[in-house]
């Protein structure tokens, strides 16, 4: 195991930054803080070309073949920048039909998401507000050589920017084995995409509603579960690197300001007060490099640690990154306040991932089970 980056993948972090500063500055973001599809197209199929789309994807389906600490560089430029973008619904769209669906789906599919054609989400989270397996509700019905959905789905990433759902739905009994996925086209009959308000703007979610929705299942009817246990380890992943790079952008803010900042004749940045502040929030960013690169090796590897590990990077960043974006804020005084400071902005991201796919004391109780404390 080594915590150190090749000379290819610190390239693509390079590539990445300069991408995402020419293309998606952070007056862009603001502006498609107000576009109701939230992200720029063009935006979106450069980064297609660039392959990061497919960067899990086997080279037979488009894809790169790489793995998920080479993707975990531009989740943490993506979270640095606060890239509004529905790469992190297709990320997870994508992955559940690769690891969960049959050869023909992934051939029609998984090319054309790699190419940034199409475009997919994963929708499980239901009223509960967590991904449970005996609170899910949406129900499976067969129905002639398929499926109709019925239930809501909720904070869906990008739904109603999506061409294909991925739907978590029961199939069969209470139990997790009664857990199947299925795929939902937007603007099938009875599907209908409602975008809800959310704290970070910069990210857009939605509700959808099933009401004896036509769909196809997605592998085998007992793999659901499993399926979503691999989208999940990944996605928590995915998560903390985000949070990772907007931990270290709010800490750089916030060091560049105490330097600038003059206040009573002299940098505030030579106040002990101001000096602690940014030792603390260097020490978190550290943290949160170890624990989220080794969460990223420990699932690439697939090894026996790795769900631990996972939810150990997501508890640990989840916590930093809010944490450090509040600091950022409080160095930066009354203007950190104000809307014009992109302060508010980094928080508000900040609290969101915080919630996704559970918040931390939700997964330090999983670390606690699973290492059966």
């Amino acid at each position: 195991m080594n915590f150190g980056f090749s000379e290819e993948q610190e390239l693509l972090r390079t590539t990445a930054r300069e991408f995402l500063a020419g293309e998606l500055p952070m007056k862009t973001v603001r502006e498609l803080m107000d576009d109701p599809r939230g992200y720029q197209p063009a935006s979106y199929a450069k980064m297609a070309e660039l392959g990061w789309l497919g960067l899990l994807l086997p080279e037979e389906y488009g894809g790169a073949g790489l793995s998920l600490v080479d993707e975990i560089v531009i989740a943490e430029e993506l979270g640095r920048a606060l890239t509004p973008s529905p790469y992190f619904a297709t990320f997870q769209g994508a992955l559940a039909i690769l690891h969960g669906g049959t050869e023909t789906q992934k051939k029609e599919l998984l090319p054309d998401l790699a190419a940034g054609r199409r475009i997919a989400t994963f929708a499980i989270t239901e009223e509960s507000g967590n991904e449970n397996a005996d609170e899910l509700a949406t129900t499976a019905e067969k129905k002639g050589s398929g499926f109709a959905l019925t239930g809501t789905k909720l904070f869906v990433p990008d739904a109603q920017n999506a061409d294909v759902i991925v739907v978590a739905a029961r199939a069969g009994g209470p139990s997790e084995s009664g857990i199947a996925l299925f795929l939902v086209e937007q603007g099938a009959p009875g599907l209908t995409v409602t975008p809800l308000q959310s704290m970070d703007q910069t990210r857009r979610i939605a509700e959808v509603k099933l009401a004896g929705t036509p769909a196809q299942l997605l592998g085998a009817l007992d793999s659901g579960w499993a399926t979503w246990k691999t989208v999940r380890s990944h996605a928590l992943v995915h998560l903390a690197a985000e949070a990772l790079g907007g931990a270290q952008k709010v800490l750089e803010d916030s060091v560049k300001y105490a330097k600038e900042r003059v206040q009573f004749g002299k940098p505030i940045g030579v106040n002990q007060a101001i000096k602690h502040k940014c030792a603390d929030m260097l020490i978190q960013v550290e943290s949160s490099k170890s624990i989220t690169y080794y969460a990223a090796w420990a699932v690439a590897e697939n090894t026996a640690e790795a769900e631990l590990a996972a939810s150990m990077a997501k508890a640990y960043t989840s916590d930093a990154y809010r944490a450090t974006s509040a600091e950022n804020i409080q160095i930066h005084g009354g203007v950190g306040f104000t809307w014009e400071y992109d302060c508010h902005l980094y928080f508000k991201r900040a609290k969101a991932l915080e919630v996704t796919y559970g918040d931390p004391a939700e997964h330090r109780e999983r670390v606690a089970q699973l290492l059966e404390l």
